[in-house]
């Protein structure tokens, strides 16, 4: 099975470097031009099923990549953020108790927030469901957090070692058969019709 995972192009909120969780944000106009450029790269593949998360910010662009009936699955939501929900990114990161950087490594939990290990563990078993099924060839479109979740959970990389993908970017997985010799596989990271973005926002 290959999974192509892709991000949503850049949200209003991405573009004011505002951390957004699980609030239902809308594209900006950049994003929906970023997601319109990596369509014609996604539709080589021919996937067979196109999975999105529930929001809006995903499921619009799984629209302009050329999915409009695509599935939505509430499990590939991004990660509850609790309080820090609407919070400035670099506000968090310039903050002297250096929780920010404790969070992207997976080992802090805002308050009213979910924990990484609960949200990598909803995420991954999504994947596993997947794997039962015949399709050679899956499409997820959804958030940030979720592909760093995805590649802890099916190749056990760290979070603090995956810099967040860019907006529109893709990702591709190779999954063996599962508890196989090669069970999975990086085929391709963070990759961008133009230059990635190296300082993308959560």
């Amino acid at each position: 099975m290959r999974l192509i995972l892709v991000r949503h192009g850049q949200s209003v909120w991405n573009a004011e470097r505002l951390l957004q969780g699980q609030a239902d944000i809308s594209l900006s106009t950049l994003g929906r031009a970023q997601a319109r450029s990596l369509s014609a790269t996604i539709q080589a593949f021919k996937p067979e099923r196109i999975l999105a998360s529930d929001l809006e910010r995903t499921r619009e662009t799984a629209r302009l990549l050329g999915y409009p009936d695509h599935e939505t699955v509430a499990e590939l939501r991004e990660i509850d953020v609790g309080d820090w929900t609407g919070q400035p990114i670099d506000v968090l990161r310039a903050s002297d108790t250096g929780a920010f950087a404790e969070w992207r490594a997976g080992t802090y939990t805002p308050p009213g927030g979910e924990s990484w290990d609960r949200f990598r563990k909803r995420t991954t078993a999504v994947v596993s469901g997947l794997r039962q099924t015949a399709a050679e060839r899956i499409l997820l479109v959804a958030h940030g957090g979720v592909i760093r979740a995805l590649l802890q959970g099916l190749l056990d990389l760290s979070p603090q070692r995956i810099v967040p993908v860019s907006p529109a970017s893709m990702t591709v997985l190779r999954l063996g058969p599962p508890n196989g010799a090669a069970d999975a596989r990086l085929e391709v990271f963070n990759y961008t019709p133009g230059l990635p973005q190296f300082d993308a926002p959560d």
